[in-house]
């Protein structure tokens, strides 16, 4: 065999080693982007996570496919209730939802509580906290929702206009 020809096929077989090792590691970085937004929302679920709406947007928008494909944060989705914290002016609302990530996007994009929305446009500062209603002992949303507003006192104190479903 001519060295020219070896060189090549050298050169080919390192080509093909690099493919491998970069495929690899893009397949670990997407599994660990995966994994990380998965404990945000058990963490969420668990109410044993805050966060702010940035980073939420943040969590709810990675994707891991191609264009038009839905992220991947509302293939985790649940049902339970959600706390939004107003720390500017110290007020809670709660709410609850089969899905409610999608319920919590819905009110800071202006399709949810007016005021909630009007707040958080224009500067005041919020965490979101969830639980799901799996973990939370309760067997209905109405239930689960009546006793955290009860809990965050969000009708007497906050943006809830009732106590909660019947």
């Amino acid at each position: 065999m001519r060295s020219s020809t070896m060189i090549t096929i050298i050169i080919c077989v390192l080509i093909g080693i690099i493919c491998i090792i970069t495929t690899i590691l893009f397949l670990l970085y997407i599994h660990k982007k995966k994994e990380k937004i998965r404990e945000q929302i058990r963490g969420l679920a668990e109410n044993t996570l805050e966060m702010t709406p940035d980073e939420f947007f943040k969590m709810r928008k990675a994707s891991f496919g191609g264009r038009g494909r839905a992220s991947y944060a509302l293939t985790q989705n649940f049902a339970g209730v959600y706390i939004l914290f107003n720390s500017t002016k110290n007020m809670y609302y709660v709410g609850q939802g089969k899905a409610v990530l999608n319920r919590v996007n819905a009110h800071f994009t202006g399709k949810g509580n007016g005021d909630v929305y009007a707040d958080y446009k224009y500067g005041d500062k919020f965490t979101i906290k969830m639980i799901s209603l799996e973990k939370s002992g309760y067997s209905t949303l109405n239930e689960l929702e009546r006793n955290t507003i009860m809990a965050y006192d969000s009708f007497a104190h906050g943006y809830n206009k009732t106590r909660g479903n019947r």
